[in-house]
């Protein structure tokens, strides 16, 4: 479980993994410590997201205090970019980091933590499960999915919940069991994180970010 992955970390290394927490993305190394709390908090942000736009019309989510800045520059940059079901060339591709990394760096000092990691889904309309979540950036995130809502992507995840919402309840969901794994998926063959939990059965995984992720 989540708190036996931190139990086992003890007090040193659990301030050490905090702190490096704090740190931009790109600073993550290899210590496996830090891959298990960096895998924790994106876990987190990922569900509580997908929970809020579950339960939330998406159309009237505000992300950040700059939502409307980050929509116009984002779709100034990104004209065409379709975000129903976005591609790992669109956005890990060397020219596609070049046009990323010009839009993100607008947002440095504007947005907090613009440039730290988290996760995305490619495909709107599903669900963070392995082969549709990519590592991005925070900026990259709320441009994506700030589009998205205004755009009426999202809006299949909300009205897919409403239609269950007469079906017996499912339990909450609970703190995910960590598991460190070795990549063989063909766009990246960096190390992952799997979780399950009680109420999500189904195994889920995320990639953790290599160098040169940006």
């Amino acid at each position: 479980m989540a708190e036996e992955a931190l139990a086992a970390l003890g007090v040193d290394g659990a301030a050490a993994a905090a702190n490096a927490l704090s740190l931009p993305a790109e600073a993550y190394g290899n210590d496996p410590r830090l891959e298990v709390m960096w895998a924790m908090k994106a876990y987190n942000h990922a569900e509580v997201y997908f929970n809020l736009i579950s339960s939330v019309d998406p159309k009237f989510l505000k992300l950040t205090k700059l939502d409307d800045k980050i929509y116009s520059t984002f779709r100034e940059s990104f004209k065409d970019l379709d975000l129903k079901v976005l591609t790992h060339d669109q956005l890990k591709s060397s020219n596609a980091k070049e046009r990323w990394r010009l839009f993100c760096n607008q947002f440095e000092g504007l947005v907090e933590d613009f440039n730290f990691g988290t996760l995305l889904r490619l495909d709107c309309e599903k669900d963070y499960v392995e082969d549709n979540t990519v590592f991005a950036t925070r900026i990259q995130f709320f441009a994506i999915e700030i589009a998205r809502n205004r755009e009426g992507l999202n809006n299949t995840v909300y009205m897919s919940n409403r239609s269950k919402s007469s079906s017996p309840q499912k339990p909450a969901r609970t703190s995910p069991s960590l598991s460190p794994q070795t990549s063989t998926n063909h766009w990246n063959t960096s190390p992952k994180f799997c979780w399950t939990s009680s109420a999500s059965p189904q195994k889920k995984c995320c990639h953790l970010p290599d160098e040169g992720a940006f």
